[in-house]
């Protein structure tokens, strides 16, 4: 069973987070452990592994990069520990960034090199949200074609590349 079926809730890269926790909690009661515990050994058992199945659906479910992943994994379109080779236009585009942020590394305490590397993270993040915003909306609305896949799935990758960039940041700081 998948995790938006467990959920009860349409497949979406944006599932909506009231109905998500309302849900956790739901099933979180069910097949707590406790509960099952006077049923015997394998009911026990049973419960452990949904409970445990249950908490890993709301991890994912909770946070918009690992729904994005799930999506993209239940469809076929991408695999655990995948290598992604993003395009060559898109990695020249970072060159700017990455040179930003190589000057924040050199002189942490200049406030001016610190600013220019988060304004062109931060613009750079913004340019991936009005990509990828119309691209899962379709999805969203019943669009499932193996093209858009692909297309969110470089988005993916492109977010994932940028979060390492965060992460570099994050360590200086």
């Amino acid at each position: 069973m998948n995790y938006f079926e467990l959920f009860d809730i349409k497949p979406s890269f944006n599932p909506d987070a009231t109905q998500v926790k309302s849900k956790f909690y739901d099933l979180s009661r069910q097949y707590h452990p406790d509960r099952i515990a006077a049923d015997g050994a394998e009911n026990a058992l049973e419960a452990l592994q949904m409970a445990a199945h249950v908490n890993q659906a709301y991890k994912t479910l909770k946070d918009g990069d690992a729904t994005m992943a799930y999506v993209l994994k239940i469809h076929g379109m991408m695999e655990d520990e995948e290598k992604y080779t993003l395009p060559p236009a898109f990695l020249m585009e970072m060159m700017d960034l990455n040179e930003a942020v190589s000057e924040y590394e050199a002189a942490p305490l200049d406030e001016s090199t610190r600013l220019t590397a988060k304004n062109a993270l931060a613009a750079q993040l913004q340019t991936w949200n009005d990509a990828a915003a119309p691209l899962t909306s379709r999805y969203n609305n019943g669009d499932y074609d193996d093209k858009l896949l692909l297309a969110i799935k470089d988005m993916y990758f492109r977010k994932k590349y940028l979060h390492r960039i965060q992460e570099r940041m994050d360590k200086i700081s």
